[in-house]
């Protein structure tokens, strides 16, 4: 994960740093690095940042503004240890941090990791523990679109009007046995179905479109 964000930073370094040389005249600008400096000019990420990139619809500003924060996450890892909270945002593939929690999980209690699933319990703080859980791991940085979180209710709520997104506290990801073996195919952007604590039925939200979401497009 960190080296690849590395490589990232890295192709966008050397690249961005080539345009310059071709504009004071230095280097030549070559179709690469012409087409490169026509996406930053109508601020979108360029073909061969994306090309060696996580998945990203945000303008380029903003990418890059999310790309040091998921290196800073990573470096932090790195040097202070395993975090106590884990931002779910920044991984390239989040379905193998989830695996791995389950794997952990499988190990301590000796149960196969294909019998486990989560169980999800949002917290009150909006992003910080004071300590790691005894199992699971807590994650924050989820989005909740077509609804909020009620923080006083501590369910989900009816989203206030032209107000898209919510933000989600903290989430405590348990695992626990599932009595249902069975799987089926997903596309490869859907990460896994959280159960939320509501007083409406399900068929509510699901007529209103929601949905949770680990970046937004801005």
């Amino acid at each position: 994960w960190y080296q690849r964000r590395v490589r990232e930073a890295v192709v966008s370094t050397q690249s961005t740093g080539d345009i310059v040389k071709a504009i004071k005249g230095l280097v030549v600008m070559s179709a690469e690095l012409e087409a490169m400096f026509k996406f930053m000019l109508v601020g979108k990420v360029p073909e061969l940042w994306a090309a060696k990139s996580y998945p990203s619809l945000k303008p380029l500003g903003s990418y890059v503004i999310d790309l040091l924060a998921r290196l800073k996450f990573f470096q932090n890892w790195i040097t202070k240890g395993i975090p106590k909270v884990f931002w779910i945002s920044g991984f390239y593939f989040t379905q193998s941090f989830l695996t791995g929690a389950t794997q952990n999980f499988a190990r301590k209690y000796k149960i196969p990791i294909d019998h486990l699933t989560f169980s999800f319990e949002v917290m009150k703080s909006e992003e910080t523990m004071d300590a790691k859980p005894e199992d699971g791991v807590y994650v924050h940085g989820l989005f909740i679109e077509g609804a909020v979180w009620d923080r006083e209710t501590m369910m989900m709520g009816e989203a206030a009007p032209k107000i898209l997104y919510d933000t989600i506290p903290v989430v405590w990801l348990k695992p626990i046995e599932k009595k249902d073996l069975s799987t089926t195919g997903h596309s490869t952007n859907f990460v896994m179905f959280m159960l939320m604590a509501s007083d409406l039925p399900q068929e509510h939200w699901i007529n209103r479109g929601v949905a949770l979401l680990t970046q937004l497009d801005d």
